[in-house]
């Protein structure tokens, strides 16, 4: 069988210093379904509609990954209060980061407990 190009992405990593308090963090505060820890390994599994993300103390600096993750919401406004709500410090308000004549693309921006860089975003298809 030839190669054909990479399929889509299975698994996205993300390293923390706190194992424990990253899963609170991710699992309670964001709501993202909680697959796995791995025992005795400071390693969590959560899953994102089908891609994996893997939060991670790195074993050395040289794996240490500095990533930004688009959370797609189907209403940024109500995500962004409900996360609000339960502790989480925005950057910004949502507002539009793109707009053509058929849809519109509004986000907003948070970090971790590390400082990774995420985001909520919506894509709202507009009469045009």
């Amino acid at each position: 069988m030839a190669f054909e190009g990479l399929a889509p992405i299975g698994q996205i990593h993300l390293s923390v210093s706190d194992i424990d308090a990253a899963v609170v963090f991710y699992r309670d505060v964001l709501g993202l379904p909680f697959l796995f820890q791995v025992p005795k390994q400071p390693m969590a599994f959560f899953d994102c509609d089908g891609v994996r993300l893997y939060i991670g103390e790195p074993e050395s600096e040289e794996y240490r990954t500095r990533g930004m993750v688009y959370f797609a919401v189907a209403d940024v406004d109500e995500a962004y209060a409900e996360l609000s709500r339960r502790g989480v410090t925005f950057m910004d308000e949502p507002h539009v980061v793109h707009r053509d004549d058929h849809s519109e693309i509004r986000m907003a921006f948070f970090k971790d407990l590390d400082d990774n860089n995420l985001a909520l975003m919506a894509e709202v298809h507009t009469s045009g």
